[in-house]
């Protein structure tokens, strides 16, 4: 995924057509796991004929190590637990005043594959951004968004059989101390930053429907929000 940056259009946009329904579930705040055995066995048992859906939630403070992730660049986790999960990428943080959102989409239905799937991901959160005048871009070679050189956005994704899980951290106002545990994404020393040390809204309430409304305009979406949440029981 390291090239993906390098070929993004500046506005990536689909095409005209009529908006695909999506369910948008807010999970509130979750521990890590139950969350991530949701969202395997939902992309598992998903038909084609399931609507796509996006789950939005706030983690208990986790550190996750994706596929290409390395033990060693989990320097000092202290007191917060470290998962080994199945996404792409390296080592990230989850925690309060984060948000977290989780696109389970069927890329083949949108029309798009991997690379512009990641583009428009990053698009969106640039988008957002903008919306209180803070410049946001790409960064060659390391998939995110940046400010000024420091992260504010995180991509770890999977693609199962064209089906979408995981997804992106939108940091917004949380303690980011516990990234000076890690080498956030595998990079040493990496800065990272957040909405509110930007001058951008402090509550969490503020940004999540500004950042789905970016979503769905970059997939072509047309967004139902439930109250119902996935099975979060244990069992994987």
């Amino acid at each position: 995924m390291d090239a993906v940056a390098d070929s993004c259009q500046a506005d990536a946009a689909p095409e005209d057509r009529a908006p695909r329904p999506a369910v948008v579930r807010d999970l509130g705040r979750q521990a890590y796991e139950p969350v991530w055995r949701a969202m395997q066995r939902f992309t598992d048992q998903r038909s084609d004929t399931d609507a796509d859906e996006l789950w939005v939630v706030e983690h208990d403070p986790v550190f996750t190590l994706g596929q290409a992730g390395k033990d060693e660049h989990v320097l000092a986790p202290g007191d917060i637990p470290v998962l080994h999960v199945d996404r792409g990428g390296q080592v990230t943080y989850h925690g309060p005043g984060q948000i977290v959102v989780y696109p389970l989409l069927r890329l083949p239905r949108l029309g798009i594959g991997v690379r512009d799937y990641v583009c428009r991901i990053e698009q969106a959160i640039i988008d957002t951004l903008g919306e209180w005048n803070i410049g946001a871009e790409r960064r060659e070679g390391a998939p995110g968004v940046y400010v000024g050189g420091a992260k504010i956005a995180a991509l770890g994704i999977r693609v199962r059989r064209g089906c979408t899980f995981h997804g992106l951290a939108f940091n917004v106002a949380m303690d980011l101390e516990p990234f000076h545990r890690i080498n956030p994404c595998g990079y040493q020393g990496l800065q990272v930053t957040s909405v509110v040390d930007l001058g951008g809204p402090s509550g969490m309430e503020a940004v999540k429907p500004v950042l789905l409304d970016h979503l769905a305009r970059q997939f072509g979406l047309l967004l139902q929000h439930t109250p119902e949440l996935p099975d979060l029981s244990a069992a994987a």
